[in-house]
């Protein structure tokens, strides 16, 4: 069990430096991703010739010590941590309150400061939880297998598979 979170984990800090380099190259071009322990996906319009290249960039870079990349600031556990923390404010907001939905409707302004702080509170952990549980900086032996375009309900996206 432990190898395939292993090999998730660093497919997720491949996705993540591959989708930080994209975002250098096109500024503003929508890019996303997703990754298992036989590789990840990348979604948006791209040569896969292109995309290859700049797979191979990411995981030298990774390699080669520049651990930064397998952060990436739109990874899905910073809006997971986000919204768990909001979630909870809301809840504590919401303590002790009487059963009228009046008196729930009454403490909104409450709800919402408790839920602005814990989103500000929040933002540092996504990225600490990224780089000690949900991503790896370091690839190890992997290597990419192959390389396949794919639409997925109308949207372009590249699967790659990956290999120890």
């Amino acid at each position: 069990m432990s190898s395939l979170i292993s090999r998730t984990r660093r497919n997720h800090g491949l996705e993540h430096a591959t989708l930080n380099l994209l975002a250098k190259t096109h500024p503003g071009k929508p890019f996303a991703g997703h990754s298992d322990a036989g590789g990840f996906w990348i979604l948006g319009e791209l040569p896969t010739g292109e995309l290859s290249q700049t797979i191979s960039d990411a995981l030298e870079k990774l390699k080669s010590g520049q651990s930064n990349l397998a952060i990436h600031q739109n990874c899905g556990t910073n809006l997971l941590v986000s919204g768990f923390a909001a979630g909870l404010a809301g809840a504590v907001g919401l303590l002790g309150v009487g059963e009228r939905t009046r008196d729930k409707f009454e403490r909104i302004p409450v709800i919402t400061a408790l839920s602005v702080l814990a989103l500000f509170i929040s933002k540092p952990l996504g990225p600490i939880l990224q780089k000690n549980l949900t991503t790896s900086s370091d690839p190890g032996p992997l290597k990419i297998v192959s390389i396949a375009k794919h639409t997925l309900n109308g949207f372009p996206a590249h699967r790659i598979k990956t290999q120890d």
